[in-house]
């Protein structure tokens, strides 16, 4: 066990955290040349796209340094905020973290957000200040903003470049000199910690694992704490590249378990494994179960599409565990699906794939968070829907969730950013100069107000300098509404939204202008009406038009009628029939646009 070292990589996004594993493996020999490509352990062709890491990976590497052969395990994490649970999981899993701050950015919120998280586990930090080669990196400002954050001296920060590979050498050593080795009593009841788990169509469930104390051997019977299940161990190995299988695993190791796992409801990040004959006293402490924060719902464009959607979202499931879908229906869009997920971000990445990896087209609603309705039978409902909501006559209050974010920005924008928050029915808790032009404001926010554009609008104040990182706090009462919208004095059940009391009327209004620019004239007059309960708070009509596509074919043949409005037909079927109007896709996404 000596010889072994946990570590894990934490760094706010696109700080090069991806390219500078790979400089690391390359420097180990883990990867031969062929094998050779940008952000090797990012392996969707969406992570690469998007320059981001979506799912934690971990690979092992053999390293030789001063006459002994070391095992270095790298638990590599994601960096967005949506992602912060499996974050906390990858470092709970490591004895020491590689904290990588950009020599060009310095520290941003999630760099400070995850710190703490690795603090809180006593993970040696080892600072490193990446991208040294660009023209523009400031070493001493950032080395400065180091010290200042985690105290530490200036020799101990490593200045590296993830795309030349400086520094890499320098990092390998001090893995090894500073990071502790693991401790555990090999001897002691089998006791491991699953930090991820992915999906292999052939082989089920693959759960990634760290033992803390114990051993664990091929063909062994062992029992899932959290679920209760137990299962035979048909393989157990390290992760390279490749899986590679071996007869035992001991304490220290990171290694993966295969035992034929269907549903990933079974196999739950953050549990523990352990023997069924000698079972550990007690699970590995911090488990919890991913609760999603934003709820949307998804139908199929198409409604014969249903049965397909379903089996394209059970199958997303298995590779992504914090995806929650309940079966609903809706009057304007038919039969679709309830999702929860993590964040914003979570919920694109889930459609993007939905899309490429299975092919499907879907409609998505205005996104919104969980609230608690409490009725004045003091019954307390969770409302996921705005259609959800108990009548006016039996709600007593309503509750909605709050974050405490953290937000770090050049001074200059402080202003226009507090402006932002206060408008967004934010409260200045805090603010810190951390250096004489940055500063790091405390805000209380309500969920609901920053899940639409709050973060695209921070970033277009600050320039794309402000960095925003935040934690659920808890729920207040709060004065919200459910505005409606009608189409010709019909509910579109797909646009109603639960809004301030405050912000309804204009927020109401600015819908109905939205939908009569959207909305395609027919041959009838249309009403847009925004009602609370029964009282229309703004309207628009759409005025009465006549469209004849096959005035122009007089005589001839009538394939050349049918060609048209088989064109016209084809239009027809992006759209949703809404009574007897016709609401185009649009007209559901320009809701998420409102400014």
């Amino acid at each position: 066990m000596k010889n072994i070292r946990n570590f894990c990589i934490i760094a706010h996004i696109d700080h090069g955290k991806s390219t500078l594993a790979d400089r690391l493996l390359e420097l180990t020999g883990t990867l031969t040349e062929r094998q050779t490509q940008d952000q090797v352990l990012d392996d969707m062709d969406l992570e690469r796209e998007r320059g981001i890491t979506i799912k934690s990976h971990a690979i092992q590497m053999e390293y030789r340094f001063e006459g002994e052969n070391y095992k270095l395990n790298l638990i590599d994490t994601p960096g967005h905020v949506d992602f912060s649970y499996e974050v906390s999981r990858s470092i709970a899993a490591c004895e020491g973290a590689l904290l990588i701050i950009d020599a060009t950015q310095g520290i941003q919120a999630q760099t400070i957000s995850n710190l703490y998280l690795a603090l809180e586990h006593d993970l040696e930090i080892i600072p490193i200040m990446n991208k040294m080669d660009m023209d523009n990196a400031m070493p001493e400002d950032v080395e400065e903003q180091i010290i200042d954050l985690i105290g530490c001296k200036p020799e101990e920060i490593i200045r590296a470049s993830g795309k030349t590979g400086m520094g890499v050498d320098l990092i390998l050593e001090a893995i090894i000199k500073r990071v502790p080795a693991p401790s555990g009593d090999p001897e002691a009841p089998l006791q491991a910690l699953i930090f991820d788990s992915v999906y292999n169509s052939f082989r089920g469930i693959i759960a990634y694992f760290r033992i803390f104390n114990g051993q664990i051997r091929k063909g062994e019977l062992v029992k899932f704490f959290a679920t209760g299940k137990e299962y035979n161990a048909d393989e157990v190995g390290v992760l390279k590249l490749v899986q590679q299988p071996r007869d035992v695993l001991s304490a220290g190791d990171v290694g993966y378990i295969i035992s034929g796992i269907k549903a990933s409801r079974e196999v739950k990040v953050g549990d523990t494994i352990t023997h069924v004959k000698n079972p550990c006293e007690k699970a590995i402490e911090g488990f919890t179960n991913v609760k999603p924060m934003v709820y949307a719902g998804i139908y199929p464009i198409d409604a014969d599409d249903y049965e397909e959607l379903r089996a394209s979202m059970e199958r997303l499931q298995l590779n992504d565990a914090s995806l929650v879908f309940e079966p609903e229906s809706s009057a304007a869009l038919g039969f679709g699906f309830r999702c929860g997920f993590l964040g914003l971000l979570h919920m694109e990445i889930i459609q993007e794939r939905l899309d490429r990896e299975f092919d499907m087209d879907v409609i998505t609603t205005v996104p919104n968070v969980s609230y608690k309705a409490y009725t004045t039978k003091g019954e307390m409902i969770e409302v996921h829907n705005p259609s959800g909501l108990p009548a006016p006559n039996y709600l007593d209050f309503i509750e909605e969730p709050y974050i405490t974010a953290q937000i770090i920005s050049k001074s200059e924008y402080v202003g226009a950013v507090m402006t932002l928050c206060i408008g967004k029915r934010g409260m200045l808790k805090n603010q810190i100069y951390l250096t004489s032009d940055r500063i790091e404001l405390t805000v209380e926010l309500p969920l609901g107000e920053i899940v639409f554009d709050f973060y695209d609008k921070l970033k277009s104040i600050s320039k794309g300098y402000a960095s925003f990182d935040y934690h659920i706090t808890g729920y207040k009462q709060a004065k919200l509404v459910r505005l409606d919208i009608l189409l010709n004095s019909e509910p579109v059940d797909a646009l109603s939204t639960l809004i301030h009391q405050d912000n309804a009327y204009d927020f109401g209004r600015r819908m109905c202008s939205k939908l009569r620019e959207l909305i395609p004239r027919q041959q009838f007059d249309i009403a847009i009406q925004a009602a609370i309960g029964a009282k229309v708070i703004a309207r628009e009509t759409v005025k009465a038009v006549r469209k004849d596509v096959t005035a122009k074919c007089y005589g001839g043949d009538i394939t050349r009628k049918r060609k048209l409005l088989e064109k016209q037909k084809k239009g027809k079927k992006r759209m949703r029939q809404v009574g007897n109007v016709e609401v185009p896709q649009t007209a559901f996404l320009a809701v998420l646009k409102l400014d």
